[in-house]
Order: structure tokens, then C-alpha cells, then sequence
């Protein structure tokens, strides 16, 4: 199974407008009820890809390919096409946006061992909403911004302008929601916090130390986060001076929602789109002060959006948005250092004691997956280190084998349960506002194990210098796609687009719902499949025995070429005068790009060098009269 992405992402376009857009108008269907994340991720499939990958750009008409506008064929024309991806976004942040102000519940995303959510509960706005909202209107204004109609009408011009206050509005309201979901937590050595410390320390002490010891080596391994986070970390999140206390242990991250410790958040009105501060500066937050690793992951992916060249070069945040990006940017970094610092914790890493425990004394499969994904992440920050690839690659190739993505399934197998139902994580804290109960205790299901997977090998496929490394991972991320290809939906409007796991998992029963989409997971594969273009775009590993291969072949056919022109005529036109033009051709070529691609310079340089040596013979024969 070879991963093509262009030609992927199109097959899921020609699907996904096939089961959204049926007789003029854009459906928000799926197999959940439509909430603010269902409908982010059913416009993220094409809108994402539309902005991040150069070859399905939409925004100019003239510039659209002929196999793009044949698979978006039911928007119209090229020239269209745009226009009805507007008229999507508008209906996108229309439906989302509540009594004025921008909503982030999770509605059909959200379940109950009994009972039903109320309605107090499904308004609860959610880390994954307010990360996939950064996302998403990143990518849309960077589309308006972008859009070249064939003629600017001014109705169109304000309803552009309209649109772009609307998505800015709704990206400044989540922006504001990662800052006060952000949480430090902080576990004392008093009996009520005994559990969780004895849980931390049991899963970074691998080399079974004295607790002192691993404390203090903790301690001195995370000074620098604990000092920034004491220094620079103020907007939207207390710590009530408890990381002062050294003899503490912390962990940080971001919880479900808006934790019940976060302070208010203060937006300068007249640098942002809104007339009136909204309620999400200063509504209470209910989610319990405590990171989940699932939230952590999502919101660094929605953060990483926010730090991209594209945004910076289209200049698309306000004063007020990059402010708050900045104080994001500072939770990013420490959080990206904290978990990898604890990842790779002594000599044995607790990453490699699969399956990770959390503080609650949670453990999966899953969990090793998201911690794998955020040092995979801290590696893409700063320069990778070929060791720590490797051993990243054997937990990547374990989760791979635990998970059935590259073993059988096996009858009764739990590991089923990875990918159906999913990780269920319990929201804690949605069953009460402060004191005052708002409904029964909700849950979370995570189903995205395998394009999970898919990404972050081709991420860290991207960053390794190491050919073995490098064709382990790709070998891994083809074998997932293979795995997801498996679990396509087969018939029906919503035939292309997942999740159909009957088959590959050797369920007995079929899914709920299973002839209609799963934004959830297809949107994760569409993410994943443009992680594959950038991986793609960038340069093979060059390796320096190939290179200095490269370099003696074409050392020896220099040396040949300059031997045989000067035995030519400096007006000769002959038909061997014109073949040493070029083969001295081919011989530059390889010569311009034997450090990037050592390999194609080895390749032409041979080529030159077997035609060198056809006309050494051809000279040799024509003196010995042959």
C-alpha cells in the first residue's frame, strides 16, 4: 500500500461532498449529532487540505487543477467552486454561534453510562473545539484572504469582510478557551495526594531508585519548566504559588474544558473583532484541575497552527490574537519539554514501559501513543537526536503490533477496543458546577489509535537523518494506511469515508450507524495524509557513504570527459562533439546537486560515465581500424 496523498485526499473529497452536498445545499450529517466539533472536522476534510497543500489550492479559479475541480464536481465550475466554500464556512460559523457569541460544545460526541446529557451540559465548551476552531479559521481566513474572484463585486467584498470578523471572532473566543483549559498541577507529599504521587513516581522511577533520589533528580531535571512556569506563565491559569515548593510534583497540560481554578481572561476590545468582551473570559470553568493527555496533545496541534509560516506570512491574527498566541506559545514550549522530559526519563525510559499510566492510575495502549506524539512533536521543535528516533521508532513499532495494525486480530481480542468503542475518558467535573449537579458524569470516546499512528511516524520520518529509521517508519505508516483502508465504508452515499470496522477488527455486530461518516476519524486520516505531503516534500536522507560514492564516479568521469575534449576540435560538430555536450550536462547536474540528492547525482554521473566509455571504445576501434 503506497501512500499517495494527492490522489488520497481527492478520492475523500469526490466522498465527502457526495454525502454532504445533495441538491444545492451542504448537509452537517455524520454518524454523531452535529456539534461544534462534528461540523469543524466535516469542514476541515476539505478545507485543511485547500490551504496546506500547494497542488489543491481553491482560492484562484484560473489556478485550480483539472483533477481537483473534477473531484469537487457537484460545487460547479472552477470558478464556483470558491464561492461554495464560502457559503459552507459562513453556514459552518453561523450554525456555531449561539445567542451571539461562538459556541464549542460536543453535543452527540458526549455519552452517559444512564441517562442523557442536559442542556447545561452539552453547552460545556471542549479543549478538542476550541483546538479545532484555532485550526480551522486559521485556514479559512487564510482562504478569504487568499481568494482571487474573477470579479470583486462589492457585495461579495463585504460579505468577505463580514465572514473574516466572524471567523476572528470565533478564533479570539477559543484562543481564550486554550488559556484558561491550560493547568498546572501540583501534588504534595499530604495523604489525599498520596495516590497520584505514588502513581508519578511509579511511572518514571524504571530503574527502581529510592524515591528521594528520583525526586531529586526530577527536580533538577525540570527547574527550567518549573521557573518559567513560576515566571512567564500568568494569563488565564493560577498555581497559587505551589510550584515554589520544590518538594512538589507537577505535570501540566490542558484539561477537557475550562478548569474550575482558571482566572478570567482580559481582552483589550478596541485590538479584537469583538464590541463586548464574550462569556468565555469570565464563564466558570467546571473541569477538573488536573492535564489529560488527550486534551494536552490536541491543543498542541492547534497551537503548532498557530506558530506556522503560513499564518505569520499572511499576517492572520489581530494585535489582541497575538498576544494570546504568545502566552499559548510559552505553554506550548514548556509542555512540549515537561512531557518529553518525563518520556525520557533515566536510563530506561518510562515511554518504553508500555502501556503509560497516568496520575490517576488510568493506563493504555493509547496513552503511550499520545506521549509518543508529543516528543515526536518536541523533537520537530528542536533538532532531533538519531538515538532518541530509535528508540522512538521500537515504541512506535510496539504500539503498532499491541494495536493490531500490524498483527491479526485474534477472537475476544481487547486490543479491539483501542479503535471500537474507542478510550473512554472520564470528564471530570461535568456532572457539577461548583456544588450545584448539571447532569449525569460524561465521557469521551477516543477512536483515532491508528491515523494517530500514521501521523506521527510520518512526522518522525520527516526529522530522521537515519535511512534505517527513516524506511522503518514509512514501512509502519504504510501498513497503517493499509490497516485504515480496510475500514473504509463500502456502499452508499458515504462510501470512501470512515469508519466502517467491521471487517478488520472480526466484529460480530455491526456498528451503530455505520453507512454514515465518522468526521471524527476521517478527518484525523485527512490530517494525517497531509503530514504525508510534508514529509514528501522535503529531501530523502543523504547518506554520506552514498555521497562519497557519488563523488568517485563522478571524480573518474570528469577526469575522462577533460581527456576526450581535448583529443575534439573546438569547431567540431560532429555527432560525438554534440554527445560530450551532453554528457558534460548530465556531469554539472550531478555535480549541482550531489549534497542534496547524492543518490540522483550517483545515478547521472554513472549514466555519463557509461557514455564516456562508449565513445572511448567507438575512438579505439575507429584507430585500430575495426
Amino acid at each position: 500500500m503506497r501512500i499517495q496523498p494527492r490522489r488520497q485526499i481527492l478520492d475523500i473529497w469526490r466522498s465527502v461532498i457526495r454525502s454532504s452536498y445533495r441538491d444545492g445545499n451542504w448537509t452537517w450529517r455524520g454518524r454523531d449529532e452535529s456539534n461544534s466539533v462534528s461540523d469543524a472536522e466535516q469542514l476541515f476534510c476539505l478545507l485543511y487540505p485547500a490551504t496546506e497543500v500547494p497542488a489543491l489550492l481553491l482560492d484562484n479559479p484560473d489556478m485550480i487543477k483539472d483533477d481537483v475541480a473534477d473531484a469537487l464536481y457537484r460545487f460547479g465550475d472552477p470558478s464556483t467552486i470558491p464561492y461554495r466554500l464560502i457559503e459552507v464556512i459562513e453556514d459552518y460559523v453561523s450554525r456555531n454561534t449561539v445567542h451571539g457569541e461562538p459556541h464549542f460544545g460536543g453535543r452527540g460526541y458526549l455519552s452517559t453510562e444512564e441517562g442523557e446529557p442536559t442542556e447545561q451540559q452539552l453547552s460545556l465548551g471542549l479543549v478538542e473545539s476550541y483546538s479545532i476552531s484555532v485550526t480551522l479559521c486559521l485556514a479559512a481566513l487564510g482562504f478569504l484572504r487568499e481568494y482571487k474572484p474573477p470579479t470583486r463585486r462589492a457585495a461579495l467584498v463585504a460579505r468577505i469582510a463580514d465572514l473574516e470578523g466572524a471567523l476572528s471572532r470565533r478564533l479570539t473566543a477559543a484562543l481564550v478557551g486554550l488559556l484558561r483549559s491550560f493547568v498546572v498541577n501540583t501534588v504534595g507529599t499530604g495523604r489525599d495526594d498520596e495516590p497520584v504521587r505514588a502513581a508519578m513516581l511509579a511511572m518514571v522511577n524504571q530503574d527502581n531508585e529510592p524515591d528521594q533520589v528520583v525526586i531529586a533528580r526530577l527536580r533538577e531535571r525540570l527547574q527550567r519548566v518549573r521557573a518559567r512556569l513560576v515566571e512567564g506563565v500568568r494569563i488565564g491559569v493560577s498555581t497559587d504559588g505551589d510550584l515554589e515548593e520544590e518538594s512538589r510534583l507537577f505535570e501540566i497540560g490542558w484539561g477537557w474544558g475550562i478548569v474550575t481554578t482558571a482566572p478570567p481572561v482580559k481582552l483589550d476590545l478596541g485590538q479584537c473583532a469583538f464590541e463586548e468582551e464574550p462569556s468565555i473570559c469570565t464563564a466558570e470553568g467546571v473541569a477538573d484541575p488536573r492535564p489529560y493527555l488527550y486534551s494536552t496533545v490536541i491543543a498542541l496541534d492547534g497551537i503548532n497552527d498557530l506558530r506556522s509560516q503560513r499564518t505569520l506570512e499572511l499576517n492572520l491574527l489581530d494585535d489582541e490574537q497575538r498576544r494570546l498566541a504568545e502566552a499559548l506559545r510559552i505553554r506550548f514550549d514548556l509542555t512540549q519539554r515537561y512531557w518529553s522530559s518525563i518520556a525520557r526519563f533515566g536510563d530506561t525510559w518510562p515511554l518504553e514501559d508500555i502501556p503509560w499510566r497516568t496520575s490517576d492510575g488510568d493506563e493504555s495502549d493509547y496513552y503511550t501513543l499520545l506521549v509518543s506524539a508529543v516528543l515526536i512533536q518536541d523533537m520537530e521543535t528542536r533538532e532531533a537526536n538519531d538515538d532518541d528516533l530509535d528508540r522512538a521508532v521500537d515504541v512506535l513499532e510496539s504500539l503498532a503490533q499491541r494495536g493490531r495494525i500490524t498483527r491479526r486480530v485474534v477472537v475476544d481480542d481487547p486490543s479491539v477496543a483501542l479503535h471500537v468503542p474507542g478510550v473512554r475518558m472520564r470528564l471530570g467535573g461535568s456532572d457539577k458546577r461548583g456544588e450545584t449537579e448539571i447532569g449525569p458524569q460524561l465521557y469521551w470516546h477516543a477512536r483515532d489509535f491508528a491515523p494517530l499512528l500514521m501521523k506521527r511516524c510520518l512526522q518522525a520520518a520527516a526529522l530522521s537523518g537515519n535511512r534505517g529509521a527513516r524506511d522503518r517508519l514509512l514501512a509502519l505508516a504504510k501498513s497503517t494506511m493499509r490497516h485504515l483502508v480496510g475500514r473504509r465504508i463500502e456502499n452508499g452515499a458515504a462510501a470512501g469515508l470512515w469508519d466502517n470496522p467491521r471487517e478488520a477488527m472480526r466484529l460480530d455486530l455491526p456498528v451503530a450507524g455505520q453507512d454514515e461518516p465518522s468526521w471524527h476519524l476521517t478527518e484525523r486520516v485527512v490530517e494525517a495524509l497531509v503530514t504525508a505531503t510534508r514529509t514528501f516534500e522535503g529531501e530523502p536522507v543523504r547518506h554520506a557513504a552514498m555521497r562519497s560514492r557519488a563523488e568517485e564516479v563522478l571524480h573518474e568521469a570528469e577526469h575522462l570527459l577533460n581527456k576526450l575534449l581535448l583529443e575534439t576540435a573546438t569547431d567540431d560538430a560532429s555527432a560525438r562533439s554534440v554527445r560530450l555536450t551532453e554528457i558534460e550536462t548530465k556531469l554539472n547536474r550531478a555535480a549541482d546537486v550531489i549534497t542534496e540528492r547524492p543518490g540522483t547525482a550517483n545515478a547521472l554521473a554513472l549514466e555519463a560515465l557509461r557514455g564516456l566509455d562508449e565513445l572511448v571504445v567507438a575512438r579505439d576501434n575507429a584507430s585500430r581500424g575495426v
